[in-house]
């Protein structure tokens, strides 16, 4: 009978890293490579809670979803479905919070988001917090209990040090003090992305929903100081304007939600078919 050891010691090689084989490399969100590049993304809103939703958006190539949890009924637990259907596909889940605290960013990292969207950050204090809430110790004041968040991102490096350079800090300007602040709020380090929600700036300025030449105006000005600290603008678009504000210098880009799309790809199906959608003006509110 021959001897096992020959074939033992062959299983061992196999199951050994071998020596020429070097642990992977760490990884990299791809949008901040994009955004580091100078390169445009484009997200999808995601309002209703669909993991299907977010694989679809994934499929049809934007590079993060935007999962809505400030104006929508989605939870946290449709978020993290939402983000387990992202796995493997390439695409970056973030999510809005309603507000910037650092309990709301926790759940949001903790579940599996890689960054996170803050509203109405208007000013360097709020700023400094919403940073701070995504990064751990010393770096901020993140709390240290990742356990679902791992099992999306089982990081080589260790999941603290991965989270802490990949996830995308992402502020949004949408009051008339915040623009006064501006300088002061993008000084704060570790910004990744400031948006601008155009439609709240107008209102605080007394326009409701006008971009009247001092709405304008204030989007120039944060514009430029991002510009100025070399952190990515962004904004909602559509199909009609993408363009023109990619050459304002934006490079972040909200694209329209999963309802919006729906209705936007079904309205000339219907008109080829004589059809049009109802119009709500004949339809009793009660």
């Amino acid at each position: 009978m021959k001897s096992p050891l020959p074939l033992l010691l062959l299983c061992l090689a196999a199951a050994s890293p071998a020596a020429d084989n070097p642990a992977p490399a760490a990884a990299e969100n791809p949008l901040k490579k994009l955004l580091r590049d100078g390169k445009p993304v484009i997200g999808m809103t995601v309002t209703v809670p669909s993991a299907d939703v977010a694989l679809q958006a994934a499929r049809a190539g934007f590079d993060f979803v935007w999962i809505e949890m400030e104006h929508s009924p989605v939870t946290l637990e449709s978020a993290r479905n939402m983000i387990l259907a992202t796995q493997g596909t390439g695409l970056t889940p973030l999510i809005r919070v309603p507000v910037v605290e650092l309990w709301t960013a926790k759940r949001a990292l903790d579940c599996g988001a890689l960054g996170v969207v803050f509203p109405f950050t208007s000013t360097p204090e709020l700023a400094r917090q919403a940073v701070a809430a995504c990064k751990y110790p010393p770096l901020g004041r993140r709390g240290a209990g990742p356990g679902l968040a791992t099992l999306r991102w089982p990081a080589p490096e260790g999941y603290a040090d991965f989270a802490d350079k990949n996830a995308l800090v992402v502020i949004i300007i949408e009051e008339k003090r915040a623009v006064d602040q501006i300088d002061a709020i993008l000084d704060t380090p570790g910004i990744d992305v400031v948006f601008i929600g155009v439609n709240d700036l107008s209102y605080s300025y007394g326009d409701r929903g006008r971009q009247t030449p001092q709405v304008k105006e204030a989007i120039t000005k944060i514009v430029a100081a991002a510009k100025k600290r070399g952190i990515a603008a962004g904004r909602p678009a559509n199909v009609t304007d993408i363009k023109a504000h990619m050459a304002d210098g934006f490079t972040f880009f909200q694209g329209p939600s999963e309802l919006s799309l729906v209705a936007t790809a079904a309205r000339p199906l219907l008109e080829a078919a004589g059809k049009s959608a109802p119009d709500p003006r004949n339809r009793p509110l009660y």
